[in-house]
Order: structure tokens, then sequence, then C-alpha cells
């Protein structure tokens, strides 16, 4: 890819200083304060929806990698041909996407969970206060499939943090650009065009976002980036925003 860009050096400087920060003893403060969490939770802010985007996993350094690899790799063709406040403009622009979508999906599974929470006699507010204590009843899961329980707690209590959403935006529009380029998963090493490749990923997180599996991946982030990069792109298309408008 040669040289990096700026936007994306200093996309990736803040991150690692975040990391760097989190793995040196803040993370509880970092996540309490940044990280995306849901509205209803005493530790959401407003600013979250932008700040979760430099957060990562503390407790490895995969998350931090394949995120900030992704950004470089298929960002970097894209900053050289756009310019850097352009590419910026496009990269928050996913990623602020990506975080209210995840919003509106785990108000989806909040509200399944809730309902069925509901028609045992508990008011919204007693729920909500048991949601935040921790202290949750066994008996919950008498009242509706596990899926749908562990859904709830989930939406509520766990807060969503990386770069993918931003990340899933970029590949988008990576595909857009260059359709014909070819990729290859990790697990799967045969070569893919783009047009394909990025297609197939996002049905992944599809079919994981709406099954009853936690695999703690916050998969309705990576559709939202991935929505918001696609529409933007389409946008700017049909339009022919050319890069003079950013200059």
């Amino acid at each position: 890819m040669g040289r990096i860009t700026e936007g994306i050096k200093h996309l990736i400087i803040i991150n690692v200083i975040f990391f760097i920060a989190g793995i040196s003893g803040l993370a509880d403060t970092l996540y309490q304060y940044l990280a995306l969490w849901f509205p209803l939770n005493p530790n959401f802010q407003i600013w979250q929806v932008f700040t979760h985007m430099f957060l990562h996993d503390f407790t490895g350094f995969m998350h931090i990698l394949f995120n900030m690899y992704g950004l470089w790799a298929f960002g970097t063709p894209l900053e050289r041909m756009w310019g850097r406040n352009k590419f910026l403009f496009f990269y928050f622009s996913a990623g602020l996407g990506a975080g209210l979508i995840h919003i509106a999906a785990n108000y989806f599974f909040f509200s399944q969970g809730l309902d069925a929470v509901m028609a045992s006699g508990l008011a919204k507010q007693e729920i909500i206060d048991v949601l935040a204590s921790g202290r949750y009843s066994p008996d919950w899961y008498n009242l509706a499939s596990k899926g749908t329980i562990d859904g709830f707690i989930s939406a509520f209590n766990a807060p969503a943090v990386g770069a993918s959403g931003a990340v899933y935006g970029i590949l988008v529009a990576f595909a857009f650009t260059f359709p014909n380029a070819e990729l290859m998963m990790i697990f799967l090493p045969i070569p893919i065009k783009a047009k394909y490749f990025v297609p197939l990923i996002i049905l992944g997180d599809l079919v994981f976002g709406f099954s009853s599996v936690n695999t703690g991946i916050a998969h309705f982030a990576h559709i939202g980036g991935a929505l918001i990069g696609f529409i933007m792109m389409w946008y700017w298309k049909k339009n022919q925003f050319n890069n003079n408008r950013w200059n």
C-alpha cells in the first residue's frame, strides 16, 4: 500500500494511545465514560456514539490489530484518491451510523425481553433498576426463550467498542471503488473479488446478528457502518461528488 497516509496515521495513533491507556490500568474508566452504552443504562452519555470508535478490547491485541490493519489496508487507496478531508468525513460518518444502528438493534432486542418480563407483573423502572444492579432473576428464563432474555440483558449491559463499524464502511467504499480487487479470508485462502467478498462478510454479520448465538461481537454495528458506507457511496456516485468540494 506504500507510505501511510496522514488521516489514517492519525487515526491509528489515537486508537493506539487509548489502547495503551486501557492496558495501563484505565480500562474501567474508559469503558464507563467512552464506550457506547444502551441509552437507558446509567452509564450512557451522548458523546459515546462518537468515542466508542477509539476504544477496543483491552484483554488482547487481536481486536485493535484487525481493525487498524483493515483501516490501513483498505483505507489507504481511498484516502490517496479522495484526500484527507473527504476520507475522514466518510470514516466518521460510517462510525456514527454504526453506533446509531447498533443502538436501534439493541432497542429491538431489549423491547422483546422487556415485554416478556413486564408480563410477570414488574414495572419497567423496576426492571431497569434490576438490570442496572446486575441482580437478574433466573425466573426470567421461564418467561421467554433463553436467546430473548440473553439478548435483553446484553442489550442493556454490554457496551460496544471498536472502530469496526467505521472500517466496514471503508470496506464497502473499497468494494465500490475497486470491485475486481482480489481479497482473501484468513480461514478461506481463496482469492475473492471485493464485489463478492464484502457482501459475503456482511451477510455473515446478518446471520449472526439475528441468531441466538452470543459471539461477543456487535454485528449490527458492522451492518450499520456498511449500510451508511453504501448510502454515501451511492449518493456520491449519483451526484458525482469530487475532491474539489473537500479542499
